[in-house]
């Protein structure tokens, strides 16, 4: 049964939520703040229709057929909604690049640019608003501004056509992949043996005290619901050492690429190597690059889905290669029938079921591949101490759900059941 019911949410979300041409992934989180505004009615709607897809599927396939159609068109609805207001309400921080993602308004980037190429963007009108150095991943990139009358996208457009060879992005933004839910009947998890490797975590800043902790937003470091979630998650798993990268801070242009990006490179300077991502965007070539640094420099990085169901375009960084992309299953072991997807997928951890603080210190139900993220972080962490080899201990801990063998709705098994 728990097969066809991860099936069959597959399957209806497929057929019925066709992907629309933007791509950012966050539809229930409110932006900026992680999971602090998420009583918007927009989020509400979008939540309320989360927690009726896995009682539609216990129904049956053809019973449940319009309420599952219901509910995930609601989902895709809440998802172009929030982007597009979050567009409508700051045209002068965000504006759509080339590709039709949100990003920074008026700010290209250009990724390792010799002397000419630079020189030749001045020439076009763009301006150098400085070199970023993320020398602990040995990689450079400039800031450029986008010449008076040029949108974001036309801006890409001329340089791509004018600086053929060069490696051009826009700043896109991330969003986070979780939220409160409305489980009254979920348990805190019990605290786990304690763990001496330490995680990196890139999200909103915690509230709760943590061994590092670093801005790279404006306003950052603030405490959000998000990151304060995601720290609970990892300190009840065990992990003892938390280094927390604040890519949000205040304002809703927070989780760019550049953000992130240097967040990984502050991580990595600080000999952190295992990392957990609970964001999902586009792809970016800019950060595909950090993160491949990153790897090569043997760090584990794990990263979430997405909760913008099967249909929706590949999640990022989960989907670049080497990340360890984790969805979430319920507190039945049912996959979330939100959960995004990746171009691989490696595992599954719980996501629903729980309770995680908020920035308040509360325990609050959470749902989302947000924080099943932090847990496969942790076992990770797990195997760094007992210095055995990754991934092969994962995969010798995962539990087989699903199709026998690995499959694109668990991935190659479920991991911290423990965690409960």
């Amino acid at each position: 049964m728990r097969t066809r019911l991860a099936t069959l949410s597959c399957v209806f979300a497929l057929a019925l939520c066709p992907a629309p041409p933007l791509v950012a992934q966050g539809i229930i989180p409110s932006l900026g703040q992680g999971m602090d505004n998420t009583l918007d009615p927009l989020a509400d709607a979008a939540r309320r229709s989360v927690t009726r897809l896995p009682q539609a599927l216990d129904n049956g396939l053809n019973r449940a057929g319009e309420p599952i159609e219901q509910a995930v068109a609601g989902l895709a609805k809440a998802r172009i909604d929030r982007l597009d207001r979050l567009l409508r309400q700051n045209p002068a921080l965000i504006e759509r690049d080339r590709a039709g993602n949100p990003a920074r308004r008026g700010e290209v980037l250009l990724v390792a640019p010799d002397a000419a190429t630079l020189g030749r963007a001045q020439a076009l009108g763009f301006t150098a608003l400085g070199e970023e150095r993320l020398a602990s991943l040995d990689l450079s990139v400039t800031r450029l501004s986008v010449p008076a009358g040029l949108s974001l996208a036309r801006a890409q457009a001329l340089l791509d056509r004018e600086l053929p060879g060069a490696t051009i992005t826009a700043d896109v933004l991330h969003f986070p992949a979780g939220a409160p839910a409305r489980d009254r009947g979920a348990p805190t998890m019990a605290a786990m043996p304690p763990l001496q490797t330490a995680v990196g975590m890139i999200d909103g800043a915690p509230a709760q005290p943590v061994d590092a902790l670093q801005g790279f937003a404006p306003g950052a470091p603030t405490p959000s619901d998000h990151g304060s979630a995601v720290a609970s998650l990892l300190s009840r798993a065990g992990v003892r050492h938390i280094a927390a990268a604040d890519v949000y801070g205040r304002g809703p242009a927070g989780g760019s690429a550049l953000a992130i990006a240097r967040a990984v490179d502050w991580l990595i300077g600080r000999q952190i190597r295992v990392i957990t991502v609970s964001l999902v965007g586009p792809a970016n070539p800019l950060l595909a690059r950090a993160i491949a640094a990153a790897l090569q420099r043997g760090a584990v990085i794990v990263a979430a889905v997405g909760n913008d169901g099967p249909s929706a375009p590949p999640a990022y960084p989960a989907s670049y290669p080497g990340v360890l992309a984790v969805t979430a299953v319920d507190a039945r072991n049912r996959a979330l029938v939100e959960a995004g997807r990746a171009l691989h997928l490696d595992y599954a951890a719980p996501g629903a079921g729980i309770r995680a603080a908020n920035a308040r210190g509360q325990f609050m139900p959470v749902r989302g591949t947000s924080f099943a993220a932090p847990l496969v972080a942790a076992r990770a962490a797990a195997a760094r101490d007992a210095h055995a080899a990754l991934p092969q201990t994962l995969d010798r801990e995962a539990i087989d759900l699903g199709t026998r063998g690995p499959d694109a709705v668990y991935g190659r098994g479920l991991l911290c059941t423990i965690c409960r």
